[in-house]
Parts: structure tokens; sequence; C-alpha cells
């Protein structure tokens, strides 16, 4: 795995993550800079989030970034364009008032 490179990671139990990967072990992965993906519109599935990013990012849930966190039990991990990166890291925070 690419240390710079993002990522879409859907794991079983606490859903869809993007971000860089800094370790991996197993079906564990540490990601940092990363974002959960609580609901995305716009693409099809994490394959084309992954590929183009979301098309209708104003419908996005993507939460707040955090500096690192450790997934467990990954089922699958998706490496992004640039285009894609920067859509996701473009799509407003989701936020609860």
């Amino acid at each position: 795995m690419e240390k710079e490179q993002y990522y879409i990671i859907r794991s079983n139990g606490s859903g869809v993550w993007a971000g860089n990967i800094l370790k991996r072990d197993g079906n564990t992965v540490t990601l940092t800079n990363a974002r959960r993906i609580w609901y995305w519109n716009g693409a099809r599935s994490l394959s084309q989030l992954a590929m183009e990013g979301t098309k209708n990012p104003n419908t996005c849930n993507f939460a707040m970034p955090v500096d690192e966190v450790m997934i467990f039990n990954v089922l699958e991990i998706i490496k992004c364009t640039d285009e894609a990166e920067n859509n996701i890291k473009g799509v407003s925070m989701w936020i609860i008032n």
C-alpha cells in the first residue's frame, strides 16, 4: 500500500471510511486523515465513488476528518483516483445542529 495514496475502506461494523493507509495488519487498517462516509449519493457504488467521487456532494453525509483511526474487520480496500480524493475531501462536513 502506498502511504500517500487515498483509499476507501469498507468494514464490517464501522462502515465506510476514506483516508490514507498508515498501516495494515491482516484485516485491520490504520487510516490517517480519515473521514467516515456515512451516506453518499451521486455514485452507484463504492467503486464508482473511488473512481469519480460523488455527483451530488450537497446530499452526502461525510463526517469530520480525524487524524487517525484503526478500523477492524476490513472487507474491502479500494484505491481512489486523484479526482475522487479531491471530490471526497471537498464534501462539506456533516454537522448535526
